[in-house]
């Protein structure tokens, strides 16, 4: 059950919630930063996947674009049906693909399942986006 104070206890609390909360934020925007800073790692497997094109390298992936944006969509060879989780978040890149295209990026969707089930269920979800697989 909540705690009932005075107005005055109330505000004090609240300023101190908002310091430390400033001081989160600022914590947040700093390792965000280091995040960005990181070194890049070369590639030096050559990574195939199964995509509606036949074999691509994921240099293919790419497509027009200078930057890829890889989802790991989880969905196992033993699968039934795609992960909750990751379908709800597969909702939203058919709106999000043409801002990521407008700012030189692509999307694509990787999962170890066998491409057909993938696009089964991608059909069925009525999604747009590449889906390929690494199986």
């Amino acid at each position: 059950m909540n705690r009932i104070v005075s107005r005055e206890a109330w505000l004090k609390e609240r300023k101190q919630l908002l310091r430390d909360e400033k001081a989160f934020t600022r914590l947040k925007d700093a390792i965000a930063a280091r995040r960005r800073e990181m070194p890049w790692v070369a590639i030096e497997k050559d990574y195939r996947f199964e995509t509606n094109n036949g074999e691509q390298s994921l240099l293919e992936l790419f497509g027009d674009y200078s930057q890829l944006i890889v989802y790991h969509f989880m969905y196992g060879p033993e699968a039934k049906d795609g992960c909750l989780g990751c379908s709800e978040m597969a909702d939203s890149f058919n709106s999000t693909l043409w801002y990521l295209n407008t700012r030189d990026a692509n999307l694509v969707a990787v999962s170890r399942g066998p491409l057909a089930t993938l696009q089964a269920y991608r059909t069925r979800m009525e999604w747009d986006f590449d889906w390929v697989s690494s199986e």
